[in-house]
């Protein structure tokens, strides 16, 4: 038995809105020193879940293409990417930290009501020493301020491969 297999036509892919880095290079290369400032003494696997999920959140698929492959080239799981946007009813895939730190990362990143609940804050606070917080504060900001970026100019998912220059 064979199967027949017919070319499917994807939708156009669409152009980025503007090359930001090179129309502001000074404020991109900011955005890079802080997102090296960011991830210094975050778990990377820890670093890279933060930033699928507020990536997800945000609706930037350049960011989730570029983060999870970014993650799955340093030993992640597809499971563990794939069940990320559902993590609340996947619960059982991740450490009770990863868990902690997502529930942060939506929390900072939606602003439900204006404000991150002081459940959510207390419950990171448990898992993490406050320096440790602070810096998965700075990483949950850093990935929404590229966010912001990369869903305003409309980059484009799908060329990113991760160690290219």
């Amino acid at each position: 038995m064979t199967s027949t297999h017919t070319a499917v036509e994807r939708a156009r892919e669409h152009a980025p809105r503007m090359p930001f880095a090179e129309r502001v290079p000074e404020f991109y290369r900011a955005m890079v020193r802080l997102e090296t400032a960011a991830a210094k003494d975050v778990d990377p696997v820890l670093y890279h879940l933060i930033k699928i999920r507020a990536s997800q959140i945000n609706h930037c698929a350049f960011c989730v293409d570029m983060h999870s492959k970014d993650a799955l080239a340093e030993g992640e799981s597809v499971e563990r990417i794939v069940q990320l946007s559902a993590w609340e009813e996947s619960r059982h895939f991740y450490t009770e930290r990863e868990l902690a730190a997502l529930a942060l990362t939506e929390a900072v990143t939606v602003l439900t009501d204006g404000f991150v609940p002081d459940e959510v804050y207390a419950l990171a606070a448990a898992h993490f020493e406050e320096t440790e917080l602070a810096r998965v504060i700075a990483a949950i900001v850093t990935i929404n301020a590229w966010n912001r970026i990369g869903v305003t100019t409309r980059m484009t998912p799908g060329h990113y491969e991760p160690g290219a220059p």
